[in-house]
């Protein structure tokens, strides 16, 4: 048997041994997970989602999505997945979205909230959303520049007038 000392505590090996075993043990949560997670993307967007059955209002970064996407075209976009799985009272979200521009972000969040009410209901929701294409990652990304060009990914540099 031998003792372990740190600063003041001393205690004795079989002492450090049941320290050990409660400190291994994971204290229960208070709250139950009550929600599906997602994680969407789109060019260089991220869009993480918890999807929440029943009502209220689906928040994008703490506002209101209707303010965070304004206008009808962008509403349309991101009602789809709801709409097609006939969702639009039993679900709503909050979403954390980050990187690229407004179309990306938007993009990002469609392919969230279609993967979270997949993840919901995998064998009543997923041939519908499958079928419109809103499980599909969109893999186009900006090029890439190349060297011997100007500034951009195609961009010639301009030649010189004689």
């Amino acid at each position: 048997m031998f003792i372990l000392v740190h600063s003041t505590n001393i205690m004795t090996n079989s002492q450090a041994m049941d320290k050990d075993s409660k400190n291994s043990e994971k204290p229960e949560s208070k709250e139950s997970k009550n929600f599906i997670s997602a994680q969407g993307r789109r060019k260089e967007a991220t869009a993480r989602i918890r999807l929440i059955a029943g009502k209220g209002q689906t928040l994008v970064n703490e506002k209101p999505i209707s303010e965070y996407f304004p206008g009808e075209v962008s509403r349309s976009e991101y009602l789809k997945p709801f709409l097609l799985t006939q969702t639009e009272d039993k679900y709503y979200a909050t979403i954390k979205v980050t990187g690229s521009g407004s179309k990306g972000q938007l993009g990002a969040v469609i392919h969230g909230i279609s993967r979270a009410l997949n993840n919901a209901d995998e064998k009543k929701f997923r041939p519908i959303l499958k079928k419109a294409g809103l499980l599909t990652r969109d893999s186009r990304i900006k090029e890439r520049r190349k060297y011997g060009k100007a500034q951009k990914a195609r961009k010639g540099k301009q030649s010189p007038k004689r």
